[in-house]
């Protein structure tokens, strides 16, 4: 990777310095103390003092063909240079096209897309979207379910430290969440649990409800919970509820979406199940600040209200969302993914086989995670290691996530066109890692 000298720039304390003076406090920070990122190429960034990492978490899972793709700079200065921004009043091709690309693998009959600038919006559309076309307000969520950080977002979001208000929106309902590492009703649980789960998506419906919810929304795989993989059948009994009740079901593909699962272009393909409204974001354009929200016609023809976004749908972001998509196709991301993701998979499972503290390895493609536990036994969490596991993996050159109720989960979700030697190398020093505070 081609770089510039740091020397040029403020170093990464003064960059931190300015950031504890200037921005918001309650900022979140993977690290003790925060890591300046100045550049990046592919899988690879640099810090303001000139140090490589491998990045296997891609922004939160947003970076999805690579930092700074040639396709993708190239066609966001290009457009830049033609034309920059016009708001949602005026028509532009870019945007189009944009739709397009969507409406062509989206499952089902969702065609029709709106535009914003994340996942949050998206989330927020798609739940006033469902409460038009039903002319109903509630809406039924998943515990420990992540949807974003708006007030209505934050609500339907179910981890007590991603929600800062102690009054939420009311009419919003959560069920169990289906986590089968944890699950409540049969250790080890099997097939008869998604029923029971099941059940308790109905009672929550018809106890603390009116009976009458516009929509149930999940994440097809619960992405800050640490990459919990629902049981197989509970989505397709989950929609067969909502649906009995007239409800509408919002999937949430922010995380999973765009073929990181493997082998389909979004999660909710694995169950063969169609949503009434789909989201989008992260990996939709690269790191371009896109979200949209796609539905079917007739869902659509529900807001007959006026609405527009100032910088959803502008030109120079749809050049981003075409030419990342474009790459994705090309390169077929959903089997990188699905090949990438088994040889992850099978590294981390390894790692695991020498450390009793690693819980649960869970995932599905590019989208892995390990459950950080005291002991396999008591399956209790334990921070102190994973904070520990943390620090060592940043020693160790390699970027990953964080997530879990408690944040004793870490999750890997890099570029979706990554390389089987740099797997090799990231498990190589995620091993060395976990041999460090093992």
């Amino acid at each position: 990777m081609t770089v510039s000298t740091a020397s040029a720039g403020a170093t990464g304390a003064e960059i931190v310095q300015a950031q504890k003076e200037y921005l918001l406090p309650s900022l979140l920070h993977m690290y003790s103390e925060p890591l300046t990122l100045v550049e990046g190429e592919g899988v690879r960034v640099r810090d303001a003092e000139g140090r490589e990492y491998l990045d296997l978490f891609s922004g939160i899972l947003t970076t999805s063909v690579g930092h700074c793709h040639p396709r993708v700079v190239d066609a966001m200065t290009s457009q830049m240079n033609k034309l920059g921004h016009i708001s949602t009043l005026y028509a532009n091709e870019p945007q189009v096209e944009a739709a397009k690309r969507l409406a062509d693998i989206a499952p089902g009959e969702l065609k029709r897309t709106f535009f914003s600038n994340s996942g949050t919006e998206a989330i927020e559309t798609a739940l006033m979207m469902a409460c038009l076309a039903t002319g109903r307000s509630e809406i039924v969520a998943l515990r420990v379910g992540y949807h974003g950080r708006s007030f209505m977002a934050t609500s339907v979001t179910a981890h007590s430290g991603w929600r800062p208000l102690a009054t939420p929106v009311a009419g919003i309902k959560h069920a169990m969440s289906p986590n089968t590492y944890r699950c409540p009703f049969k250790q080890p649980c099997d097939d008869t649990c998604v029923d029971k789960f099941i059940d308790d998506l109905e009672e929550v419906i018809y106890t603390t409800t009116n009976g009458r919810p516009a929509a149930f929304i999940a994440e097809t795989i619960q992405g800050v919970a640490g990459y919990v993989v629902p049981p197989a059948g509970y989505f397709q009994k989950a929609a067969e509820v909502i649906r009995s009740y007239g409800g509408l079901l919002i999937i949430d593909e922010v995380q999973t979406g765009f073929g990181r699962c493997g082998t389909h272009w979004f999660g909710i393909d694995h169950w063969g199940v169609v949503p009434d409204i789909m989201v989008m974001a992260k990996g939709i354009a690269n790191g371009a600040p896109v979200g949209a929200t796609i539905t079917t016609d007739e869902v659509a023809h529900g807001w007959k209200g006026k609405t527009i976004s100032t910088f959803g749908g502008t030109p120079v972001s749809m050049a981003a969302l075409c030419a990342t998509q474009d790459v994705l196709r090309e390169q077929n991301a959903p089997a990188n993914c699905e090949a990438r993701g088994a040889q992850l998979r099978a590294g981390l499972e390894q790692i695991q086989s020498r450390h009793a503290w690693i819980g649960d390895v869970r995932g599905m493609g590019l989208m892995q995670a390990l459950e950080i536990v005291k002991d396999p036994t008591s399956k209790a969490p334990d921070i102190e290691r994973t904070s520990k596991l943390l620090e060592a993996t940043r020693d160790e050159g390699v970027l990953v996530g964080q997530g879990g109720l408690h944040g004793t989960c870490i999750r890997l979700g890099p570029s979706m066109l990554i390389s089987e030697e740099d797997i090799a190398e990231g498990v190589q020093k995620f091993a060395a890692a976990c041999d460090r505070v093992g």
